[in-house]
């Protein structure tokens, strides 16, 4: 059986990192976070002193870091220049930035690359999630899928895992995340030809990973 590549996409809060990894494990195949790639990115520009909001800035950064990601969908894993940053990157100052360093042409050029790589490199095949994944890093997905909820549901999730209590302040950043991504010039996050989309506002994760093993089962047949 050749390589499945499953594209996972969709605004922030709406499930992508649960669901694929879920669907990772149901299927054995490996497990590629593309948003962890930016955020180790913005960490890595925040700690050496780079203004984000400057593209020229960011652009001629853009090749210093060195960045490793580990695709096993139990136990996933970043790098940065040889340290473990999986805490960092989920910090209120990385996700305040991110977004203004992922619309930098040159750090997506280095990241898509990347992420194909990785694609090409998992010999029974791989669940991807990202916000261009479908549209630019692997048009040719055997399933392109675009996660979304209602905003207000999206921000309640987040708030939980994150351990926040203000669900308005949350809502507010996720919403502002979204408008930088959908209006960049560089790849904007859009529904990709073809892609499939399951909003999980009123559904548990349990139903929307069912709902993707059935897609595949399809596929399949």
């Amino acid at each position: 059986m050749r390589p499945l590549v499953i594209a996972v996409d969709g605004t922030s809060g709406s499930g992508k990192s649960s669901t694929s990894r879920r669907v990772a494990d149901a299927l054995g195949l490996a497990y590629l976070d593309t948003g962890s790639m930016y955020r180790a990115e913005t960490w890595w520009m925040l700690s050496h002193g780079v203004d984000t909001s400057s593209e020229a800035a960011v652009a001629e950064k853009a090749s210093l870091s060195r960045i490793e990601v580990g695709t096993d969908p139990l136990t996933p894993w970043i790098l940065l220049d040889g340290d473990d940053v999986s805490e960092p990157i989920r910090t209120d100052e990385v996700n305040a930035h991110v977004s203004l360093v992922a619309r930098v042409p040159a750090v997506r050029t280095r990241m898509v690359q990347m992420q194909r790589e990785a694609i090409i490199g998992a010999p029974r095949g791989i669940v991807v999630e990202g916000r261009d994944i479908g549209s630019v890093v692997w048009p040719a997905a055997d399933l392109k899928l675009y996660l979304t909820a209602d905003p207000a549901a999206r921000a309640a999730r987040r708030t939980l895992e994150e351990g926040s209590a203000d669900v308005a302040a949350t809502e507010a950043s996720l919403a502002a995340r979204d408008a930088i991504d959908s209006t960049r010039a560089t790849a904007p996050l859009v529904q990709a030809d073809g892609a499939v989309t399951i909003d999980s506002t009123f559904l548990t994760l349990d139903a929307v990973v069912a709902q993707v093993l059935d897609l595949v089962a399809g596929l399949r047949r």
